[in-house]
Formats: structure tokens, sequence, C-alpha cells
């Protein structure tokens, strides 16, 4: 494979920090600006090095498949050297995007064998598009498919396809098709090839989010494996398997038999247990690729240690992945967490946090720094009542006077209690104000009925979110 270096100037331009745009009336502006570089507030969650899996090359390739976009990378090629083993999850939106619909068949096909590469385009969803959407999504999977040498399985295509962007409208497929072997020759393995190529899969990001990092494993101790992986999403952001993509890829040996439990799991403990604003994308898709280049024993049962290690290792990883989708939220200036414990289950605990998470009342008294407890309770209190025209249920999860309310500060001292067994505590607002201050706060819920508990991730609603929203088509 050719590789070819990106250029530095391009890096330049995106890193130069930008500082946060305040109107005349003191409003906040958090979105993306226009030049593209990262605002100054983001920066630090975007690497400067990384050590990355032996045996795949990537890149990020300028298209112009938005017509606003006049130079930014916006095709993304990541590639196995050799046919390796992949899972992916994907949306249970019901209008599901072609590219879903063709890289979950690819996958089924393979039975998650011999995947050669992932092809993603941003700019565009290729969602809602009738036949026409499917045959060029099928049409990306292919021409990314004449850059490797033809299986002999006679199983199909081995490339997977992603889009992410405006639903409704057809792609520019064939410029896309255009630049796909251009893409292939610009392939790498340095920092620079796997931040461009973070940067092809954003839409409304204001940074690209990738990492990476190292680990072992029981049965080969000696071997340092190799993990990455990529993510995008700001808006549109609640998954459930925004729009939201990712991809990562390790050295380490895994049975395709083992991928899929491997991924469900990490997937929801994070993944899908973040929000931004409630709506579940159409192309929500993560996918995970294992070569094995690395060599070492291949993990091939779930009752092994290595088994239990890697899946921590997997959640661990795809945790810290989704944590940069929230801190990228639309216009958002917090980054929130939302715990639930002592519930009497595990699913009542998420379904509370889900709940509170989504909360405009309690998502825009956090932009306004108010500490409006009673918000965060009534959040609580309707989560799992029954809809509208429905008989009354019985909710046991939730029992008044058990109930309590605290927010846990980022800077490690006492926490503040709101709601105590029910009984609201006389806040100190000075105090409130202060923990309100802060970009990263907790809000923690104790049911008192159990000792189950779940953890959701979520941002703050802005002025700046309806803006960008507002204005996304234009």
């Amino acid at each position: 494979m050719a590789f070819r270096l990106s250029s530095s100037s391009t890096f330049r331009r995106w890193m130069d920090p930008t500082p946060l745009q305040t109107s005349v009336n003191g409003i906040r502006f958090y979105s993306a600006p226009l030049d593209g570089t990262i605002p100054s507030a983001k920066v630090k969650y975007v690497p400067t090095s990384g050590t990355y899996p032996k045996g795949f090359l990537v890149s990020g390739t300028y298209v112009g498949v938005k017509a606003t976009n006049k130079g930014s990378p916006d095709l993304a090629f990541l590639a196995s050297e050799i046919p390796c083993a992949a899972a992916a999850v994907f949306t249970k939106n019901k209008f599901q995007a072609a590219p879903v619909t063709v890289s979950r068949e690819v996958l089924k096909r393979r039975n998650n064998t011999g995947i050669r590469s992932v092809i993603v385009n941003s700019g565009c969803a290729n969602a809602v598009t009738g036949k026409g959407g499917l045959e060029d999504a099928e049409r990306m999977g292919a021409e990314a498919d004449k850059c490797f040498k033809t299986p002999t399985d006679d199983l199909g295509g081995s490339s997977l396809v992603m889009s992410t962007g405006v639903i409704g409208q057809r792609l520019p497929i064939q410029k896309i098709i255009d630049k796909i072997p251009v893409a292939y020759e610009g392939l790498g393995t340095s920092h620079d090839h796997w931040l461009a190529t973070a940067r092809a899969i954003c839409t409304t990001d204001t940074f690209p989010k990738l990492l990476s990092r190292t680990f072992s494993l029981p049965s080969s101790p000696s071997i340092e494996y190799r993990i990455a992986g990529m993510t995008k999403g700001a808006g549109m952001i609640h998954p459930n398997m925004a729009t939201l993509l990712g991809m990562i890829a390790t050295d380490a040996p895994i049975a395709p038999s083992l991928l899929p439990s491997l991924l469900r799991r990490a997937v929801n403990k994070s993944f899908n247990s973040i929000t931004i604003d409630g709506d579940t994308s159409t192309n929500d898709t993560i996918a995970v690729l294992a070569n094995g280049a690395a060599g070492g024993n291949e993990l091939t049962s779930e009752t092994t240690e290595d088994y239990t290690v890697f899946q921590n290792i997997l959640t661990d990883f795809a945790t810290d992945l989704a944590k940069l989708v929230v801190r990228d939220g639309e216009g958002a200036t917090k980054f929130v967490t939302i715990r639930v414990t002592e519930s009497p289950s595990e699913i009542g605990a998420r379904k509370i946090a889900s709940t509170i998470a989504r909360s405009p009342l309690v998502k825009t008294a956090l932009y306004g720094k108010d500490a409006n407890w009673g918000r965060i309770l009534c959040a609580t209190g309707y989560s799992q009542i029954s809809e509208p025209g429905m008989p009354i249920n019985d909710v046991p999860d939730i029992v008044p006077e058990n109930t309590s309310v605290s927010f846990i500060p980022s800077d490690g001292s006492p926490e503040l209690k709101l709601l105590v067994n029910g009984e609201p505590e006389s806040v100190d607002e000075f105090r409130a104000a202060e923990i309100l201050d802060h970009e990263d706060l907790e809000i923690l819920v104790r049911l008192g009925g159990g000792k189950e508990e779940a953890t959701y991730w979520t941002c703050d609603y802005s002025h700046e979110y309806i803006t960008i929203n507002g204005d996304y088509r234009t």
C-alpha cells in the first residue's frame, strides 16, 4: 500500500486555538468556528500523538460531499492489511439509513470474518433515500473492495460503509467513487493519518475524537497489544443500538464469533449511556475490527481470563470515546454525569438516569447555573409512569420518602445535599452556584430501595444549540 503524508498546514489550522465567541449581550457561543479551527476550550481533548494497532492503515480525503465544504476531509478510509474479524452494532431507528442496511448484510453474509475496510463519508447521511440510496451505499463498498485482492471465499464484498450528515438527500456518489482510489493511495499509519481520518467523519463536531492505548492479555503477557478508535457526533445523539458513528481497531487476535457479544456489552455501558438531545439517529453505527497482527494466543472462549480482561478494556475504551461525544455536544458548556444508585433494578435505574439526562428543563437549568433540583426530582418522578390514556401503573422503584438528590462537585469537595429521604435541605445557593460554575458536574440520585445503579452522561442546553440546529441545512 502506498502512503501519503497529510498536509501539516491542515493540522496547524485545526489545532490553532480559537477563543470562544461571545456576543455583545453576553450570550455564550460554543459552536465550531466557520474556518474549521478548534475552540480553545476543546483543544485539550485532541491527542498530539498516539500508539496505533499494527496492520491497520487510515486516511482522510477531501471530496466536497457538502457544497459548503471547501477543503476539509470528508471521506474516511480504515483498512486492514489482512482480512480481519469485525462486528458492529446499529441504530434501532425504524428509518435505518442505507449504509446501515448494507453493512449489516455484509457482516451477516461473511459471518463477521474476512473484513478488509470501512469507508465513511460525512456531509450526507444517505438516509431515507430509497432504492437509489441503497445502490449508492453498495457502490461505495464495492469501490473500496476494488482496492484489495478479491476474496476467494465466495462470500462477496468485504467493506463496511458508513455515512453521516443531512437526512433525505442523495449522495453525490460519483464524486465519492472517484475519490476512493485517492483515499486508498493516501493510506498511512502516522498520528497525522489517524487524526485526519477522525476529522473526516465530523459534521457539526468542533474537534476530532480520537483515542489510542496499549494493553496486555494474561495468556500473552509479553505482547503489547494496541487499540485505537474514533467517533463523531455532537447532535441527534441518544443512541439505542447519533448521527453517531464510531470505529475501533485492535491488533489483538479475537475470534469472530466473540466480537459481537464483546461489542454489545461494551456499547451498552458506553455509547448507549449518553444523550445530548434525546434523538436516536437513523445512522448510528459502532464497529470493531480485530486483525490479530500483534500475534499471541487467539481469544476463543468466553470462559477465559483473557475474555474478561479484554471485555473490560473494550468497555472502558468505548466509554472514554463516548464521553468525548458528550463533551462536544452542540452548544454544550457542561459535561454532566447522572448517577442513579440504590435502585431495585438496573433497568429502572437506567430509565431514571436517561430521563433526567434528556429533560430540557434540567438541561437549561444547568446552562443557567440554576440549582433547580425540583426539575431533577420531577424527571425522576415521571420516568416510569404509564403513557397518557393508559391505566395508572405501579412504580415500585421510586418511593418519594426514600429518595435523595445531591450535586457532586468535580473538585473533590463535599457533596451538596439537595433532598434527603424526600425532605428538602436548606440549600446554600452560593455553594450551589460555585459547583454549577464548573464544566464538569455529577447529579446523584439515591432511591434508597436496592443495590443496583446506572450512569448516564449528558450536557446542558444553550442558546447555541437552537442556533446550530435551526441553521443546520443552511
